[in-house]
């Protein structure tokens, strides 16, 4: 009788990150074998793009840009692979955060705002606002604002280097597909044009 309690417990009182999460898909994430995925920037007439294949259950990265290939193991990297790697980290931030809402769980504080003004739309929506830990972690004391509505999928976010007030970046989160049953963003549009941040090349393998 008390595991059944606990249980229905645990169901009923899930976590903002955690329904943020869960919206995206992230109950479908243990079966990810692989997933591949293109970073692209325009800006003006500048095109930059890096691939990469990554294979969590062993942690095994694969970067492409331009000419350069670099295969790694996320558990062993030297000083190229860290430098790689810090890439990965800011490419598969773009397309997963809400993911990162249960990876980074013990290392930010968080804070729900039922009702706020989202940056770009000027719509009001829920927020959740994390903080990174100061120590640890590629960008220590950095908040994030996410802003979404009552389905949990994220419209809109803030970057806010070192928790400052006014935001550092904003950016739409739009063009969803469905990936294996994970809902993923394609396209991250800034509210004064002149940037195109996006991603072509998504593919997942399951077990």
């Amino acid at each position: 009788k008390k595991s059944e309690d606990t249980v229905e417990t645990t169901e009923t009182e899930k976590t903002i990150p955690e329904l943020i999460a869960e919206a995206h898909g992230f109950n479908n994430w243990k079966d990810v074998e692989e997933i591949t995925f293109t970073f692209n920037v325009d800006r003006d007439s500048m095109h930059f793009e890096r691939k990469w294949d990554w294979k969590p259950k062993t942690n095994m990265v694969t970067a492409i840009s331009g000419a350069d290939t670099l295969t790694y193991d996320r558990a062993d990297m030297d000083s190229i692979a860290q430098k790689t790697n810090g890439g990965f980290i800011n490419d598969r931030y773009w397309l997963m955060a809400p993911f990162n809402l249960m990876w980074d769980s013990n290392n930010y504080s968080y804070e729900h705002t039922v009702e706020a003004i989202a940056p770009i739309s000027e719509e009001f929506m829920q927020k959740l606002t994390i903080v990174y830990a100061n120590e640890g972690g590629y960008t220590p004391g950095d908040a994030y604002d996410f802003y979404f509505k009552d389905d949990f999928i994220v419209r809109e976010w803030a970057y806010r280097k070192s928790n400052q007030e006014e935001p550092s970046l904003v950016s739409t989160w739009e063009d969803y597909v469905d990936v294996e049953g994970l809902q993923l963003a394609r396209q991250h549009n800034r509210p004064n044009g002149g940037l195109s941040l996006y991603f072509t090349g998504l593919s997942v393998s399951k077990e």
